[in-house]
């Protein structure tokens, strides 16, 4: 699989989209897995840390009831 954000030519992965960030997370609001996104480790990376920042801010939940 190739990378989604290779693919679109996305350098950066805001924070602030959270209709972009909720693709990559589960219906338990976990992040997915590399393999199960199809993802390149340093844009992983990226989208791991701009889940966890719109978390914090409250943009999106840590866990659903």
């Amino acid at each position: 699989m190739n990378c989604y954000f290779c693919q679109r030519n996305i350098k950066e992965i805001d924070f602030k989209d959270t209709e972009l960030l909720r693709k990559f997370i589960s219906g338990l609001a976990k992040i997915r897995a590399k393999k199960r996104t199809g993802v390149c480790s340093s844009h992983q990376r990226k989208l791991a840390k701009s889940i966890k920042r719109a978390r914090i801010l409250g943009l999106l939940p840590f866990t659903t009831k």
